[in-house]
């Protein structure tokens, strides 16, 4: 019995021995790891700085070809995401202070407000994103630094951040640009995709054309009368007309 049990305590103090080599083994591999992660990390950090005061220089050097050229200030916008760095996030700074890159953007966003709000009464808050183009292209002075949609969208993207319903959407094959709280849900662009010729449809052509039962259909149009991007027409026949002014240029 005394010999069993000698036998009996040997094996479990090997069998603890290994256990905590096991242990001191897996600790030094986590350490290894956490070690080349660390160093790893260091080395990315030095290259972002390097990258960034690379990017600096050739923003400095191509200062008049990002002020000009809307494809050049995209693909340089492009460049800078892919970085982490982004030129509209302060007016201070190098990217103020060399290309005046913030103030070109909140110019831009201030006027993006200013005619959204203008024709507002006139498409319910929803207008077509090259047509907003060009409305702010008549607006700006004839001196000023040309626009892209692409600047459109940089600056639509900051004016999303303060929650007043401005955003960009697509409707069939046509970007357009919402200026009003309203969350368009999927069945909103479907509507709309399916009036973008004619810019107006009946509760009979919509259950025809989605195949949706006629309270769904009444349920979204109620919405986007609601919000003023349909109006109604209860003098044309039998039958009420639904008309989306912000369809009404693309339809003519």
């Amino acid at each position: 019995l005394r010999s069993l049990d000698l036998t009996t305590k040997m094996r479990r103090k090997a069998g603890i021995r290994g256990i905590k080599a096991q242990q001191a083994q897996q600790k030094a591999v986590q350490e290894k790891g956490d070690e080349l992660q660390a160093a790893k990390m260091e080395e990315m950090q030095k290259s972002m700085v390097k990258f960034k005061s690379e990017l600096e220089t050739f923003a400095g050097k191509h200062k008049k070809e990002i002020n000009k050229d809307p494809a050049f200030r995209a693909q340089f916008n492009q460049m800078c995401m892919k970085i982490g760095v982004d030129p509209l996030a302060s007016n201070k700074g190098f990217w103020s202070d060399v290309l005046g890159i913030g103030d070109f953007y909140y110019e831009l966003s201030v006027q993006i407000i200013e005619v959204c709000l203008k024709t507002r009464n006139r498409n319910g808050g929803l207008i077509a994103i090259r047509e907003l183009l060009r409305l702010i292209k008549h607006k700006r002075k004839k001196q000023a630094n040309a626009i892209s949609v692409d600047d459109i969208k940089c600056a639509i993207a900051k004016l999303k951040g303060l929650g007043n319903g401005f955003g960009v959407i697509t409707i069939g094959n046509v970007e357009m640009v919402k200026s009003v709280p309203m969350e368009f849900n999927r069945d909103h662009s479907t509507v709309l995709s399916h009036c973008q010729q004619s810019a107006c449809a009946t509760i009979t052509q919509l259950e025809r054309k989605t195949k949706w039962t006629k309270t769904r259909i009444e349920q979204t149009l109620n919405m986007m009368l609601n919000e003023g991007i349909a109006w109604i027409d209860t003098q044309s026949g039998s039958e009420t007309i639904y008309w989306f002014p912000s369809l009404w240029q693309k339809s003519t």
